[in-house]
């Protein structure tokens, strides 16, 4: 490793989800646009925890809906949840994603920031932003 990867901070902020279908949810982020699983704790249909890394740096955790869960202190239900995920190939995400069928909801294109980006739904209603834009800068 260069010496400024070594000091770049492992990701920290985990953006967490729930499903109806976590099991299906988890095979469509893999398959419709390349997230990795890392780990699916749970059994049979029921995932108490996973990690899906996103290959270029930083990840997602979600697990099923749980039916003691209080709406007004749980996590984000299903369906509420949006992601931006940078990627350096906005362009063969989309199309994987429109090889897997996904609907997208806003298609690829430039904005006047600099980014190229678009838009999809997963099948749980959780909306989901690809684009170039890495932030801005950290300030000493």
């Amino acid at each position: 490793m260069s010496g400024t990867q070594d000091s770049v901070p492992r990701p920290q902020v985990w953006p967490t989800l729930r499903a109806q279908d976590a099991r299906g949810l988890i095979a469509f982020l893999v398959e419709a646009f390349g997230f990795e699983e890392t780990v699916a704790y749970g059994e049979g249909e029921r995932v108490d925890h996973a990690q899906l890394s996103w290959p270029e740096g930083g990840g997602v955790m979600l697990g099923s809906v749980r039916e003691d869960a209080d709406a007004g202190t749980g996590p984000t239900p299903p369906g509420a949840f949006g992601a931006y995920v940078v990627t350096a190939d906005p362009d063969a995400v989309h199309d994987r994603a429109v090889a897997a069928g996904v609907r997208i909801t806003d298609p690829l294109h430039g904005t006047d920031y600099g980014s190229r980006d678009f838009a999809a739904l997963d099948p749980e209603g959780n909306r989901w932003y690809f684009g170039t834009y890495r932030g801005e800068p950290r300030r000493g």
